[in-house]
């Protein structure tokens, strides 16, 4: 069964517009956890308009399921992972000043960097993921860069859903082939949601875990946070 990964990158948003402790990032995530998501993502940014990098270290300290930590790789953000030790390491090509992630990884053009970078957090025992889209060109260097997993950019799936699913589907999963036939493991996310988790999961073969955290938190509004984590665990039932 695909995993759950609740980013509360958005918790921190809200908590950071008043300048307080309100809503309490870290009771938020042992509430999700108790409501039984499989693990909790952060992506901390230069900025820290939202997760705070000292913010890493005590969800870590509290973290009962699996941790995920993605962002640009620079010095601080290695420096950041080789403390804390997360259980996986998500690498996106963001720009320091991008609103939200909005593109993956060129892995031919960046094969050298990304091999160096994954080599280093494999040698701190971190299991490793690269933010990806579709081309089927990048995924053969995504191998030989050593990853353990991609992880599936679906901002064009989910764009493209309601108009038609099947054509909206169609590029993901000839990518699932290929990552099954590279032995790449997959992660999947960007504006998955209550409409289109449920097809997107039961028609990548060998899905592994989706991150969603605006959509879910958008969601907790009108069903409560309880309820809207159980609602996307339920679009994951096989």
């Amino acid at each position: 069964m695909c995993k759950l990964s609740v980013n509360v990158n958005k918790i921190a948003t809200i908590r950071n517009a008043r300048g307080g402790n309100n809503p309490n990032l870290l009771q938020v995530v042992k509430d999700i956890e108790s409501f039984g998501a499989d693990g909790i993502t952060v992506h901390p940014r230069p900025d820290e308009r939202h997760i705070r990098y000292a913010d890493v270290y005590e969800i870590k300290n509290i973290c009962k399921t699996e941790f995920n930590v993605e962002g640009y790789p620079d010095k601080r953000f290695m420096d950041l992972v080789k403390e804390v030790r997360p259980h996986q390491v998500t690498l996106v090509p963001d720009d320091p000043n991008v609103l939200t992630s909005n593109a993956g990884w060129d892995t031919i053009q960046h094969k050298a960097k990304l091999r160096d970078i994954v080599d280093e957090l494999k040698s701190f025992g971190l299991r490793t993921s690269i933010f990806i889209e579709t081309d089927l060109k990048y995924y053969e260097p995504a191998k030989e860069i050593g990853t353990d997993r991609v992880e599936l950019y679906t901002e064009a799936y989910a764009s493209n859903y309601h108009s038609n699913k099947i054509d909206a589907i169609k590029n993901y999963k000839a990518a699932a082939l290929k990552c099954k036939e590279l032995g790449l493991g997959i992660n999947a996310g960007h504006d998955l949601d209550l409409h289109n988790l449920k097809y997107f999961n039961t028609e990548i073969t060998g899905l592994l875990e989706v991150s969603i955290g605006h959509a879910l938190v958008c969601d907790a509004l009108y069903f409560g946070l309880e309820n809207t984590v159980r609602m996307y665990k339920q679009q994951l039932q096989p």
